[in-house]
């Protein structure tokens, strides 16, 4: 269950070399570099076209309908975190907009990645304030219940411990954890330069059943070519 109430001041962040590094990679390579876990679900879009982001996460646990605990992750907020706000059952109100992402923007806050809604987008797309969230609703929030800051949360269906890296672009959300960042990123590396060598092949004309070695599978597979 979690821990309701409770606000974690001292924790321990992943590098923020380490995040930027992975981030200048993008989602879909980080995923695949950690072996297609951490992401996302995939409702989780940027609320305007563009959007970049990597950091560290500082987490925050929400009650349905109620940004109050918004607030109080904001003091908790270094430069280069991503907040990333869970609900502790469904909901689609919004819970974010202009205001908060001033105060978020003006403590270092690299974006907020919510599972949940958020408004006045408009506004954030002016400000260059990346957001992921699963919906946009005008519909307002209170404050009355208490939730947490900087503890484990499952946000969009992944594990979110304080301190992870998070990588958010078009394509998602992935979250690396901070014990696999240096592993992960050798490996983003790795993949994204023998991508290098299969793109210049595809440029030149080479066709990816050749370069794959697909044509005997897919005989084997029973297809047929009729002219």
């Amino acid at each position: 269950m979690y821990e309701l109430g409770v606000v974690y001041r001292n924790i321990r962040r992943a590098d923020g070399d380490l995040a930027a590094k992975l981030g200048a990679f993008g989602t879909a390579t980080v995923h695949e570099a950690m072996g297609r876990i951490g992401l996302l679900k995939a409702y989780m879009r940027p609320i305007y076209a563009g959007a970049q982001a990597a950091g560290t996460a500082v987490t925050v646990l929400l009650q349905p309908g109620d940004n109050w605990m918004l607030h109080v992750v904001a003091e908790q907020i270094r430069a280069g975190d991503i907040v990333v706000a869970a609900v502790t059952s469904d909901c689609t109100d919004g819970y974010f907009g202009d205001l908060l992402a001033t105060s978020f923007k003006a403590r270092g806050a690299q974006g907020l990645v919510i599972d949940a809604g958020v408004r006045d987008v408009r506004v954030l797309t002016g400000m260059n304030f990346p957001v992921w969230s699963k919906a946009i609703s005008a519909k307002g929030t209170v404050k009355a219940t208490l939730g947490s800051v900087n503890i484990p949360i499952v946000c969009a269906g992944a594990l979110v411990t304080p301190g992870d890296i998070i990588v958010a672009d078009d394509d998602g959300v992935v979250v690396v954890p901070a014990t696999l960042a240096q592993k992960t990123l050798q490996a983003a590396a790795t993949r994204e330069a023998n991508e290098g060598d299969k793109r210049a092949k595809l440029a030149s004309g080479v066709l990816g059943l050749d370069m794959y070695n697909m044509r005997e599978a897919l005989q084997k597979a029973g297809l047929k070519y009729i002219d």
